[in-house]
């Protein structure tokens, strides 16, 4: 691969148990509900593969044996045989190793000994049919001085708030609760370093051989404290499937599958 077209690895968060997807998740595990004709996951491995990444990680915990029967180490979509490489997939099996998910930083500190020390992160509940896992990007990342680049994306109903403030000169802002700037919703798309998991931004020990639970936010807010996050805005279709509701409403609309 030419270095105009330099990936790195992804990460795809799928441990978590779909508390708000009761009953379906009860059976099926939320990356791999049908979405307008394929399981959830499978619009970002398709993605991934389109981008010419090859290497994706995929941590599990509630039913993480149904998804690495489905996918099993291989992804490789017929019409792009021609042009791309099969995507090499592996597992961070959380479930077994701790009997839980370790929630997003636990995870992501987990499966780092998989990954690089630059990596894409996007969770598995997320449909975003538009988004492209851009090599530009990757490139631009890695020549700054970040420890992540985030997607942002408009407010939806279920996050009128926001989550993280955006400055005119592409950093994303820990916002006080008081400021009136606006927030937008992070997309749980992001372009991270390895970095961000080792002191001083994190105390978990390398691969979390200990499976601490931790979430990621706080770490990522630590970093934009110190200028150390950049982010941009993203606005094409996106949406968190996280209910029933918000699965029907996707299903009910034409679909564009690959």
């Amino acid at each position: 691969m030419s270095p105009a077209h330099h990936q790195v690895p992804a990460l795809l968060l799928a441990a978590g148990r779909g508390e708000r997807m009761r009953p379906l998740t009860d059976v099926t595990p939320k990356p791999l509900l049908q979405v307008q004709g394929q399981p959830l996951l499978q619009w970002h491995l398709a993605a991934l593969q389109e981008a010419g990444v090859e290497q994706v990680v995929i941590n599990t915990a509630w039913l993480g044996a149904q998804i690495s029967d489905h996918f099993s180490s291989v992804f490789g979509l017929q019409r792009l045989m021609d042009k791309r490489e099969k995507l090499s997939i592996s597992y961070s099996h959380e479930g077994v190793d701790f009997g839980c998910a370790l929630e997003t930083a636990g995870g992501i500190a987990r499966a780092l000994p998989q990954l690089g020390p630059v990596f894409w992160l996007a969770a598995g509940d997320v449909f975003a049919p538009d988004f492209v896992f851009d090599s530009a990007a990757v490139s631009a990342f890695e020549a700054s001085h970040h420890l992540a680049h985030l997607w942002l994306v408009p407010n939806p109903a279920h996050n009128p708030r926001g989550d993280f403030g955006l400055s005119a000169d592409g950093l994303a802002l820990n916002l006080p609760a008081d400021d009136p700037a606006p927030r937008y919703t992070y997309s749980t798309i992001a372009l991270l370093r390895a970095e961000l998991f080792a002191a001083p931004w994190c105390d978990i020990p390398p691969g979390n051989p200990g499976g601490i639970k931790a979430p990621l936010a706080p770490l990522l807010r630590r970093a934009m404290d110190n200028g150390r996050v950049s982010a941009q805005l993203y606005t094409g279709r996106w949406t968190d499937v996280g209910t029933p509701e918000r699965l029907a409403e996707l299903n009910s609309l034409s679909s564009d599958a690959p």
